[in-house]
């Protein structure tokens, strides 16, 4: 695979060819100690990054500058998860330097594509907000906005995935952050947080209270920071990643008394804060480590925020007008106490004019309509780690539903509903808890939902209470992707199409609008043969990864059908796999083969503790053991599950696919992005009227889209008239009864005997929330349709050729641009 956007005809600089060789070569000599020649892959990998790293610093810096100069204000994008990937291939790409190194590498023996593929992936993060989150630091330095990411620096990522006898099996993610080319340590700008302790109550010289936060556990965080290179190279922003450090390497006094263990327990102690991205939860040990790192992101964060602020300015009055704080879900929402505590404690301001700041200052953006989802910390264990924090959310509260009373003054049985509806404590027979998304809420000036419906629902369902108080916060901010990873570097063949069709141009990396000339093409019998081309090359491509993996071919003239994204209950992977079985029992008992072979590709990961996710992992494998070992079925489906779902993997299977699977039950997906990527690259979306479906179908045309099962209207309605039977569509439907049988029996268990029974009763239940039965005819004949429209080859083609040519609104630039306008008040700074 070549560059994406190297213009034919374009020359590379010799000059800059045998600079770039000479810095390579002394990297592996100076650095590594080697000859060039003894050099490993990975040496080889590392080398040519820290070549790269050398032109990205330059303009790093000059980034600083310029941004200094303008006194610009900058945004700071707090999260718990960035999954960035690999960066070798993005950051040539943006420098435009991917042909000059593609020159020197092989000019010292190297296949830059293969340096490109054994770098690991920078495994941050768990899905699509993560992912979300790097595609915006993307869009901000491409945008020359003055915008940078605050993370945790995992020593283990994301775990990876193995496939052991169909289940899936957890293994350590070291994804090796201490010898990446493009980490930065800062130790010289650590910062040191308290955790744990107790609260002396006092009162200072006016007779005021003066709480005073005593006998805490001292934490150091030491940042890293990861560069992140805008299209073009002319803003080069950064990743600012924290690793936690004892504040003391060891005890000296028991090292001398000979217990070298416990001497160094508390460094140990400390440092697991930063070891693994999200520590199961389901013990108490877990539970308070999730705690402690999230305040441990947020203070970090706040520090070094307000520190780089104090280095620049003069008090604090005017903070809100050169920083922006982004929460990205719940888990920043510590930043809001955090700041208040910072500013009230070490800064002295009264509550009034720091409060204000505050609110200024911080935003928050809603992922999920999941109430589950919507972090509760005990007030027992918040206590215990944040003791001064938790005086500050209780007058946070005290103050707020001051408001409340004085916006619908009582008594009245309302007025105490909307008390317990709204306020931070939540006081349930669970036990008292401390509500984050409230205290996001409510100390943000702006909260956003990510799709059009999404935003909706949280302002109708999730929040109404917030709402009514306070309508002018809530605003819709519909996710995007940088196109120019996900369609321009992942896609190069589709890529080069474009732009030829663009006059030889790449305008339409920084305006993915003039992608809509595409549109003028659709039925042009030569660009449609050649985007087919395209889409059979990354197939066989995608077929090459499978067999490397799993050891199964795969039909490349077949439709890739093709469900990619984290195993839940309610992204209704279960559905797809309960069609496939319709399809093989449809085949084998029936004699009806599909309208076209198909080739059914799932990847993700589930949770370690969801048990369900992992039983449906362990479904689709057995389901493809026995499909695929099946002489009568194998030349008209096949189903591959490919292990370790990551970025890199994406970049791979998005390229490939016909068909986009998202078939999530309606109202429960707040966007997704996945179905951004797939519709770019030319998959046509089967989905449901769910997240940013709704928008793809307004873009793309209704034409060019397949929309089937409930709206989240009807699904709504339906729970709350408790009237789902899903005995009913059993009754009713040969189909759906024949899947559920063959679920309840051992077809696909034959060594584990009603290993699958619990799946049955679960979708045969009227309290499945998820409403796989009712949707399941639905879902088939839409499948069917597709399979039947795939084989008029032209009219197919034209269908992807347009999702293509109409996604410009799915490009994380324009979200971006309207974060920066509605709520961050940013600026774009290019000279």
């Amino acid at each position: 695979m070549s560059s994406a956007i190297a213009l034919s005809g374009a020359e590379v600089n010799q000059q800059a060819v045998e600079a770039a060789v000479r810095a390579i070569r002394d990297h592996i000599q100076y650095d590594f100690g080697k000859r060039p020649e003894k050099a490993s892959t990975f040496e080889l990998f590392r080398a040519v990054g820290l070549a790269v790293r050398r032109p990205m610093i330059d303009r790093m810096q000059a980034t600083e500058d310029r941004f200094q100069k303008h006194n610009a204000k900058r945004l700071y994008y707090l999260s718990m998860e960035f999954l960035v990937g690999q960066s070798l291939r993005n950051n040539l790409e943006n420098l435009e330097l991917w042909p000059v190194f593609e020159a020197a590498a092989k000019s010292i023996g190297v296949s830059l594509e293969h340096l490109v593929s054994v770098e690991p992936d920078a495994a941050l993060g768990n899905g699509g907000l993560g992912r979300l989150a790097a595609c915006f630091l993307d869009s901000l330095a491409t945008l020359n906005m003055p915008g940078y990411g605050y993370g945790i620096n995992y020593d283990f990522g994301l775990f990876r995935q193995r496939i052991d006898d169909g289940y899936q099996v957890e293994e350590p993610d070291h994804w090796l952050s201490e010898e990446s080319p493009w980490i930065i340590p800062r130790p010289d700008q650590a910062c040191v947080i308290p955790l744990y302790g107790r609260i002396q109550h006092g009162k200072d010289r006016k007779g005021n209270y003066n709480p005073m936060w005593m006998d805490w556990k001292l934490i150091v965080g030491v940042p890293h920071d990861l560069p992140i290179v805008g299209y073009g190279g002319n803003s080069v922003n950064y990743l600012r990643l924290f690793s936690a450090r004892a504040s003391a390497a060891f005890n000296i006094d028991i090292f001398n008394q000979g217990d070298y263990l416990k001497a160094v327990s508390d460094k140990i102690d400390s440092e697991k804060i930063s070891k693994i991205l999200y520590p199961g939860d389901s013990a108490a040990a877990g539970k308070e480590l999730r705690l402690v790192q999230e305040y441990f992101l947020c203070a970090c964060a706040i520090r070094d925020i307000l520190r780089r602020h104090l280095d620049g300015h003069r008090g604090l009055d005017d903070f809100a007008n050169h920083a922006a704080v982004q929460m990205n879900d719940t888990h920043p929402a510590l930043a809001v106490a955090e700041l208040m505590r910072l500013l009230v404690d070490e800064q002295h301001l009264e509550w009034d004019p720091a409060w204000e700041i505050t609110q200024a200052t911080c935003a928050y953006t809603n992922h999920t309509l999941m109430p589950e989802a919507l972090e509760k910390w005990p007030l027992e264990l918040f206590e215990k780690v944040l003791p001064r924090h938790l005086q500050v959310i209780h007058e946070i509260n005290r103050r707020f539903l001051q408001r409340v009373t004085r916006k619908w003054p009582g008594p009245d049985e309302r007025l105490e509903e909307r008390m317990k509806e709204l306020s931070i404590i939540d006081e349930g027979l669970g036990g008292k808890t401390v509500r984050m998304a409230h205290l996001a809420v409510v100390g943000s000036h702006a909260v956003n939902g990510v799709a059009k419906l999404h935003s909706d629902l949280v302002k109708t369902h999730l929040m109404p209470g917030f709402h009514e108080l306070w309508p002018e916060k809530f605003q819709n901010k519909t996710n995007g992707v940088t196109h120019r990873r996900w369609l321009a570097y992942a896609n190069p063949q589709l890529a080069r199409l474009i732009s030829r069709i663009l006059g030889n141009s790449n305008e339409w990396l920084t305006n993915l609008a003039l992608v809509r000339a595409l549109e003028d093409h659709a039925e042009d019998p030569e660009i449609q043969r050649e985007f087919r081309q395209i889409k059979q090359s990354n197939k066989q491509r995608l077929s090459d990864v499978s067999y490397q993996t799993t050891g199964l071919h795969l039909n490349k003239d077949s439709v890739f059908d093709v469900q990619i994204k984290r195993i839940h209950e309610y992204k209704r992977q279960l559905l797809h796999v309960m069609q496939i079985i319709h399809e093989y029992l449809a085949l084998i008992e029936d004699g009806q083969s599909p309208a076209a072979p198909v080739t059914h590709i799932f990847a993700g990961k589930a949770a370690p503790g969801y048990t369900a996710a992992k039983l449906i992992i362990k479904l689709i494998n057995n389901v493809a053991a026995v499909i695929n070992n099946d002489d009568r079925a194998r030349m008209y489906i096949r189903v591959v599950f490919l292990p370790d779902y990551r970025v890199s993997l994406a970049e791979q299977i998005i390229p490939a696919a016909d068909i986009s699977e998202q078939i999530s039950t309606a109202g429960f997906e707040a966007s997704g992005t996945g179905n951004m990527k797939l519709a770019m690259n030319g998959a046509v979306t089967l989905g449901t009227l769910d997240g940013a479906n709704i928008e793809i179908l307004q873009e793309a045309g209704v034409e060019n889209i397949y929309i089937f099962g409930l709206s989240s209207i009807e699904v709504a309605q339906m729970r709350a008239m408790h009237d789902y039977a899903p005995q009913r569509y059993y009754a009713e439907s040969s189909a759906v009864r024949r899947v559920v049988d063959a679920l309840s029996g051992s077809l696909f268990c034959p060594g584990e005997p009603g290993l699958f029974r619990s799946i049955a009763e679960k979708v045969m239940s009227p309290g499945d929330p998820y409403f796989h039965l009712a949707d399941l005819d639905s879902y088939i004949r839409a499948k069917q349709q597709m399979l039947a429209d795939y084989n008029d080859a032209a009219a197919w083609t034209s269908k992807a050729m347009l999702n293509t040519a109409r996604m410009a609104k799915f490009s994380s630039d324009r979200t971006v641009c309207e974060y920066a306008n509605d709520i961050w008040d940013l600026k774009q700074f290019a000279e």
